[in-house]
């Protein structure tokens, strides 16, 4: 079955105190797991079995796409965090982002003015263009990047479930401890 539930990479406890064990419960074996299992029961049928999630995501619609689209974005977003994540990019993503946005406190005020703006539940995305540039992407509900021209570098979760255990409503207060678990070499691995 090409629709599974990634094992965390990291201990549960292994973010806090930015990100609890108890969201990380929450969020992966309560959420992501829900995403994965309605994606697998949509599939039977669809003629999509055989494709890698990916591809499941690029080619289904309705239901199916959503969750499909849940469960990628969610194992997507567990690749972008580590416990010895946080502080700034590096290397050609930190040279990319100087030149875009003119130095990394100002991309990240950008990011987090594009998260914070989005009305309801969501995802911001760091993507690289088809021309080279970072762009910051901030998409409703299972929508994602995966399905355009983009590369998805990195991903911030911005539904209620990611935060509101550790943070209620205060997705502000989300960002800033998000920024001390990003994974940026992760994030410059997947620049094309």
């Amino acid at each position: 079955m090409p629709i599974e539930l990634p094992d965390l990479p990291y201990p549960r406890t292994a973010l806090e105190p930015h990100i609890t064990a108890a969201t990380l419960d929450l969020h992966h074996g309560v959420h992501h797991r829900a995403y994965v299992d309605a994606a697998r029961r949509l599939l039977e049928g669809s003629g999509l079995e055989e494709l890698a999630l990916e591809d499941i995501v690029r080619r289904a619609r309705g239901r199916l796409f959503e969750q499909a689209a849940q469960a990628w974005n969610h194992a997507f977003h567990w690749t972008c965090l580590s416990p010895r994540g946080g502080g700034e990019p590096g290397g050609r993503l930190g040279d990319l982002l100087a030149r875009r946005y003119g130095d990394f406190p100002r991309f990240r005020d950008e990011f987090a003015h594009a998260a914070l703006g989005l009305a309801g539940s969501g995802w911001a995305w760091l993507v690289q263009h088809p021309d080279g540039s970072p762009g910051i992407v901030v998409t409703h509900g299972a929508s994602t990047p995966l399905t355009g021209a983009g590369t998805p570098l990195l991903a911030c979760d911005l539904w209620e479930h990611a935060y509101y255990l550790d943070r209620q409503d205060a997705r502000d207060r989300y960002l800033e401890a998000f920024w001390n678990v990003v994974d940026w070499e992760a994030a410059g691995k997947r620049l094309r």
